[in-house]
């Protein structure tokens, strides 16, 4: 896996990096993800002391519950970023990352709060909420 990873939103006004190696993906099926993005959530992960802007005048904060906030392009609305208010890691929006990103999804998470419009028949190991 490449060692500097980078990546932006739909309209290229937030572009940013990421050195170090990312955790393999995370598929999210909560209902704040689904409603956030349209579909489940997608998302590797680095410490936030790795990531690094080189545009971001569009990017805003959401704070979409007491324990996080997500990060999205205001130009464009794309989906870019999600972090816990009292954490080191910040969760990077998988399709945001230019390929190739060598990652594959490793999880799917809160499979009860999933949709009933799709199915999760990849094999990937499936849990209840974080763990």
């Amino acid at each position: 896996m490449k060692s500097k990873h980078t990546g932006g939103c739909l309209c290229g006004a937030v572009r940013y990096f990421v050195e170090g190696e990312l955790r393999a993906v995370i598929a999210c099926h909560c209902s704040q993800c689904r409603r956030s993005s349209g579909h489940f959530v997608a998302a590797t992960s680095a410490p936030q002391a790795a990531l690094r802007m080189q545009r971001a005048d569009t990017l805003r904060w959401y704070r979409s519950s007491p324990t996080a906030e997500r990060g999205f392009c205001s130009t464009c609305g794309g989906n870019l970023f999600w972090r816990p208010t009292d954490g080191e890691q910040i969760s990077i929006m998988a399709g945001t990352l230019d390929a190739p990103t060598g990652l594959k999804i490793a999880a799917h998470i809160f499979v009860a709060d999933k949709s009933d419009y799709y199915a999760l028949n990849d094999n990937v190991p499936m849990r209840q909420g974080w763990n």
